[in-house]
C-alpha cells in the first residue's frame, strides 16, 4: 500500500468513526484488553481512544507504508536522520551500556559516551564525599545549575520527579536551577547563598548562548567580590562547564579538568541522558543515574525491536496522528496525578513542540496538514481548578494524558497512602468523565439537568500507568515520548531534529542589544518596534 491510499482508508474509517460516542465503543467489554499495551512494567491503555482495534491496523499500515522500520533503524544505527544539519541524531547512544560499540565516521561513539560517565561519576563522588572544596577550603554544599531549554528542563524536571531517591551522600547537598536572563532568578538566589561554598555548572552546547553566559558572568562577578581573588581562581574552584564546544569554555576560562563532554549530535531537548545530566546524578547519584539510563535503554530496544503493533512509541504516536489528522483535534494536554512530575508538561511542552512544529517537509515543500498540536499541562488537581472546565464543558477538543502511578508510599504510613489513593481516583473519575460525559452518572438525573450541568462526553484520553515512579520509570517514560515524536515527523516527513524558528530568534536578540544601546539606527526597523525602542530609552534617560 502506499501512503495515500493508506490516508484515504483512514479518512473514510474517521467519517463513520466520528459519529459514534465513546460511550457507545466502551460499551464493549472487551475493549481494554484489546486496546492495552504494555512493555517492562509500563502499561499504555488506548481504550478511551476514539478508535477501533482495527483503526490500530490500518495505523500501522500508513507507518508500514512510509517505511518506520527502516526509519527507527537509521535513527538507532547512526545515519544522519538529522538532514538540514548533516547529522546523527544519537540520543539513544547515551544510554547504551558499556560494553557495546557504535562506530559514526569512523569513531566509536559508545567508547565516547562512556568515557564522559566515567569524569562525571569521579565528579559526582568527589562532591558526594565532600572533597570538593570552595575558594575558602570549605566543602561544596550548594550546586547551581546554569542553562536554558534543554539544558534547564531536563535535569530540573528530573530532579524533582526523583527527589525521593537521594542517597544519603546526597542529601546535604542543596540543588538550584537558574535560566531566566534577566536575572531575576539568580539575583534572588545569590543574596541566600555562601559564596565560599557554592559551585555552578554551566551548560551550554555552544557555549555563546547569551542568556546562560550572562548569568554565569554575574555568579562569576558574585564570587570574585566576595572572595578578593582572581577569576581564574574562582573559575578553578566554583565552575564546571558542560559543552559541545570546549575550545570555548577554555577561552571563558572554565579549566580542562572541570570540563564535560557532549556532542553535537545531542539536541538540547534531548541532552538531559548527557552530561548535561550532571545535575541529576548530584542529585540521585550516579548509580540512580545509570538506573534512568537504563530505563530508557528498555524502551530504544522495544522501539527498535518489537513489531509496530505492540510497539509502545509507535502506538502512542499513532494515536496522536488520529486524533490530529483524522478527527481534527489539534490541543493536547498533558495531565500527571503525581506532584513529582510538575514540570513533566514543560519538559514535553519543548520535546514535542520544538521537535515537530514545522510547517516543511523533508524535501523543502508545505506540509499538506497539521502536524504538532499545542500542547500544555498541570498537574492533574491543580488543572482540575483550572483548565478542566473547557476539557469538560467548552467548544474545543482536546486530547489528553493521564500519567500516574500505581503504588505510591509503600514504605510509608497509611495516612500518605490514603492520599495516593485519592490522586489515583481522581484520574480515573476525570478520564471516565472526559469519555462518557453524562453516562459516567448512575443514574438518569443528567436528563432532567439544565443545560449548563450537561456532560458531551467523547473526549479521548491515553492512560499511561507506572508500577511505580522510579528513576528507571521515568527513563522509560521520557524515552517514550521522544521515540513517539520521531514516530510521528517520520509519518508528516518533517525534520524533529533542528529548530531553526529558535535559531532565528536568537539571532534577532543579538541584534536588537545594538538597537536598544543605539537607537539612532533604528530607522530600518518596523514602526512598531522603533515605537517601543523609543519609549524604553526615553525612559532609561530619565531613570
Amino acid at each position: 500500500m502506499t501512503p495515500d491510499s493508506c490516508w484515504s482508508d483512514l479518512r473514510d474509517a474517521a467519517q463513520v468513526l466520528k459519529s459514534r460516542h465513546l460511550s457507545e465503543l466502551l460499551g464493549d467489554d472487551n475493549r481494554f484488553d484489546a486496546l492495552t499495551f504494555e512493555h517492562d512494567g509500563l502499561l499504555l491503555d488506548l481504550s478511551r481512544q476514539r478508535l477501533l482495534p482495527e483503526t490500530l491496523d490500518q495505523l500501522v499500515a500508513l507507518a508500514d507504508a512510509c517505511q518506520l522500520k527502516q526509519k527507527i533503524d537509521d535513527l538507532i544505527s547512526g545515519e544522519p536522520v538529522n538532514c538540514t544539519e548533516g547529522r546523527a541524531a544519537l540520543h539513544t547512544a547515551l544510554r547504551t551500556p558499556a560494553g557495546k560499540s557504535l562506530s559514526v565516521n569512523g569513531e566509536d561513539i559508545i567508547a565516547g559516551v562512556q568515557s564522559t560517565l566515567a569524569k562525571m561519576e569521579a565528579l559526582v563522588a568527589t562532591l558526594h564525599s565532600g572533597q570538593w572544596r570552595g575558594y575558602s577550603g570549605e566543602a561544596i554544599d550548594t550546586v547551581v545549575n546554569i542553562g536554558v531549554g534543554g539544558s534547564d528542563l531536563g535535569p530540573l524536571m528530573t530532579c524533582r520527579a526523583l527527589s525521593d531517591f537521594k542517597p544519603k551522600a546526597a542529601q546535604g547537598i542543596e540543588l538550584h536551577f537558574v535560566s531566566s536572563m534577566d536575572g531575576s532568578q539568580l539575583s534572588g538566589l545569590l543574596s541566600r547563598l555562601n559564596p565560599a561554598t557554592t559551585l555552578f555548572v554551566l551548560s551550554s552546547k555552544s557555549f555563546t548562548t547569551i542568556d546562560t553566559l550572562a548569568n554565569a558572568a554575574t555568579a562569576r562577578q558574585w564570587l570574585v567580590d566576595a572572595s578578593g581573588l582572581d577569576s581564574d581562581v574562582i573559575l578553578r574552584h566554583h565552575f564546571i562547564g558542560i559543552t559541545a564546544q570546549p575550545e570555548k569554555a577554555g577561552e571563558w576560562g572554565i579549566p580542562s579538568q572541570n570540563q564535560l563532554l557532549f556532542w553535537d549530535w545531542t539536541g538540547g531537548r534531548y541532552s538531559m541522558w548527557s552530561a548535561i545530566g550532571l545535575p541529576i546524578a548530584i542529585s540521585i547519584g550516579m548509580e540512580g543515574f545509570r538506573r534512568l539510563l537504563a530505563g530508557a535503554h528498555s524502551i530504544d530496544t522495544h522501539f527498535h525491536q518489537a513489531p509496530l503493533r505492540e510497539n509502545l512509541p509507535v502506538l502512542l504516536a499513532l494515536v496522536g496522528i488520529w486524533n490530529i489528522n483524522l478527527l481534527d483535534i489539534h490541543a493536547h494536554a498533558i495531565l500527571p496525578y503525581d506532584g513529582r512530575l510538575a514540570h513533566l508538561p514543560a519538559y514535553l511542552e519543548q520535546l514535542e513542540m520544538e521537535s515537530n512544529g514545522k510547517s516543511v517537509r523533508l524535501d523543502g515543500s508545505a506540509t499538506e496538514g497539521h502536524t504538532c498540536p499545542v500542547l500544555w499541562g498541570e498537574i492533574g488537581p491543580n488543572a482540575q481548578h483550572a483548565f478542566y472546565q473547557l476539557l469538560h464543558q467548552g467548544t474545543e477538543s482536546v486530547m489528553c494524558d493521564f500519567i500516574v502511578p500505581a503504588k505510591r508510599y509503600t514504605d510509608r504510613g497509611q495516612e500518605l497512602q490514603q492520599q495516593h489513593r485519592l490522586a489515583l481516583a481522581n484520574c480515573l473519575a476525570q478520564a471516565r468523565v472526559l469519555a462518557l460525559g453524562d453516562k459516567a452518572l448512575a443514574d438518569d438525573s443528567a436528563d432532567a439537568a439544565p443545560p449548563w450541568k450537561r456532560y458531551r462526553g467523547n473526549q479521548p484520553s491515553t492512560v499511561i500507568l507506572l508500577d511505580e515512579l522510579t528513576p528507571y520509570a521515568l527513563g522509560q517514560l521520557i524515552a517514550m515520548y521522544e521515540h513517539k515524536v520521531y514516530t510521528q515527523a517520520v509519518i508528516w516527513g518533517i525534520n524533529p531534529f533542528d529548530q531553526w524558528g529558535v535559531e532565528l530568534g536568537k539571532k534577532m536578540a543579538t541584534a536588537m542589544l545594538d538597537e536598544l544601546d543605539n537607537p539612532d539606527r533604528s530607522a530600518s526597523l518596523d514602526s512598531a518596534t522603533r515605537g517601543l525602542l523609543l519609549r524604553i530609552n526615553t525612559l532609561r534617560e530619565q531613570a
